[in-house]
């Protein structure tokens, strides 16, 4: 007593869409599907024919026959009852009741079938929650596909690094050969590059800068890996020192295509990379690229924030700093005029070797000696040449806010997080980071704007935004978990970054000191956050 096949036909009995409840072969099911139409007589109104064996409930549909194929010993009721929410759902996942959209959407239809009817028979559910049940997702399918994506970017970035290091030894491998290098590398010994190295001794220690002879050093600018993220990707200008390579670097530049080309393959596989990708004064730091223009500024600002969960701000401090990189210590010899926002609560330093009334009067920022330029070759990030900090108590001049809400109700916690971001930057990578308890299984996500990540070993859940700009500068999630203690989801860590600062500033110009046409310059302009939290 039960239904064997649940089928959709054309008008002339070409199956289109059956789903078989018990053992049956193909032949069996064609056959009885294809008899169906012949045993339809003109101008009849039953809603069953029946045959020796089986029995068909059918009910025609537009240009197609949607029909329940039994057994003779079914009850007939319920299965008119069955057919009667098939006719309901078939529209539900079909717009059009044609050949063409039955046979389209054919697999929605086999599991909406499923639902419907289990082993034969019927379940007791509704138009509505065929639909939802259909709709579901299974949390481990994205789990694995975000696991998955995860490992694909990570080695699309090794391969960038790679990439660019390759690109980089090139470059210096062919300054070297065309001799591009050799004008400094004679004035290394000669008397006059004296007064450079000590110039450049001056400016590290007056920056507070541990490295031996680099003008400024890394610390300088202390640049985080989003900063490396992001000077890669801006515009194809690398970021690099300039110091000409050791012979060596040819065996190495080799290792490291055939390093490149097993990357690939295992970037085709979507395996994650971990290792070392290349060698570096600094493990801990990416490969740099290589400058191409004589001179690059470097604009970063980095943002410390501590929201309270019940609304205020409690700390919010921004550090900017302004370096500067030369390639060629002939373009030295310059004086640079900023730009920046008219704000008093922006409070700026410039470096001790800066001529400050000079800076202040007209700010323009220039060396206390004009015969001294400013040094070239400086690894990391260059010279820092000006930094500034703003503190405030505004909560207005915040760029994004973290509201969360977590209740427990029976057995159950219900957690909703939204956030607002201003209209003053675009905001870029956003990662939520929300502490969960100790949990076996993923959180079960009721909405979210984005995506979202389960790290299990940290017991962590990501709210991942790419991109927050004017059409979504608010978004919300709302996530279940087991009774928990509510200041279990605090602190929340927020991570982000911009391309705009708030201090707005920007090389307007720059003046050769000697004369002639001012050198080429590119300028680059990061916001990225510290420390963000919500606590």
């Amino acid at each position: 007593m039960v239904v064997l096949a649940a089928s959709v036909t054309s008008k002339s009995g070409k199956a289109l869409v059956s789903r078989q409840f018990v053992d049956m072969s193909r032949i069996r099911i064609e056959g009885l599907l294809a008899a169906f139409p012949k045993l339809i007589g003109s101008g009849k109104q039953h809603t069953y024919v029946e045959t020796e064996n089986v029995r068909y409930v059918y009910q025609p549909m537009e240009g197609i026959y949607l029909l329940l194929v039994t057994n003779k010993q079914s009850n007939i009721l319920e299965d008119l009852d069955t057919l009667r929410l098939l006719s309901k759902v078939v529209p539900e996942f079909s717009a059009s009741l044609d050949e063409e959209g039955i046979c389209k959407h054919a697999f929605e239809l086999i599991f909406a079938f499923d639902e419907v009817i289990s082993l034969g028979h019927k379940e007791n559910v509704t138009v509505a929650q065929v639909r939802q049940y259909c709709e579901m997702e299974s949390h481990e399918e994205r789990l694995h596909k975000l696991v998955l994506q995860s490992k694909i970017n990570e080695t699309k970035d090794v391969m960038k690094r790679k990439a660019n290091e390759i690109d980089k030894s090139k470059i210096e491998r062919g300054k070297l050969e065309k001799g591009g290098y050799s004008s400094l590398q004679s004035m290394s010994s000669m008397g006059s590059m004296g007064s450079i190295g000590r110039m450049d001794n001056s400016f590290s220690n007056d920056m507070g800068i541990s490295s031996g002879n680099t003008f400024g050093g890394s610390s300088g600018f202390g640049l985080t890996s989003d900063v490396d993220s992001f000077s890669t990707k801006s515009k194809g200008r690398p970021a690099a020192s300039v110091a000409a390579p050791a012979k060596g670097m040819g065996m190495k530049l080799g290792k490291s295509q055939r390093t490149n080309q097993f990357l690939e393959s295992l970037k085709a596989e979507g395996e994650m990379i971990v290792e070392d990708v290349g060698p570096s004064t600094n493990p801990t730091r990416p490969a740099a690229q290589p400058l191409t223009d004589p001179i690059t500024f470097t604009a970063e600002e980095k943002l410390n924030v501590t929201l309270k969960r019940d609304g205020g701000l409690s700390n919010f401090d921004v550090q900017g700093t302004l370096s500067l990189q030369i390639l060629n210590q002939d373009d030295g010899f310059i004086h640079v005029q900023i730009e920046s926002a008219n704000n008093p609560e922006i409070k700026f330093k410039t470096h001790p070797n800066i001529n400050k009334e000079l800076f202040s009067n007209e700010n323009i920022l220039g060396s206390k000696d004009p015969n001294r330029p400013f040094p070239a070759g400086q690894s990391g990030d260059g010279l820092g040449l000006l930094k500034w900090r703003m503190q405030s108590k505004d909560e207005s001049a915040v760029p994004l806010t973290i509201n969360c809400w977590p209740s427990v109700s029976g057995n159950e916690t219900y957690v909703s997080i939204e956030y607002e971001a201003s209209s003053m930057f675009d905001l870029q990578n956003v990662v939520i980071s929300v502490p969960l308890p100790a949990l076996r299984e993923a959180p079960n996500v009721r909405q979210v704007d984005g995506e979202w990540r389960f790290d299990s070993r940290n017991a962590m859940l990501e709210w991942t935004i790419l991109l927050i700009d004017n059409s979504n500068r608010s978004g919300s999630m709302e996530f279940v978990v087991p009774p928990a203690d509510t200041s279990v989801f605090f602190p929340i860590s927020v991570r982000f970054s911009a391309t705009s600062t708030f201090s707005s500033m920007k090389v307007a110009s720059i003046v050769p000191l000697k004369g002639g046409a001012p050198p080429k310059y590119s300028q680059r302009t990061q916001l990225v956050t510290e420390s963000y939290q919500v606590v």
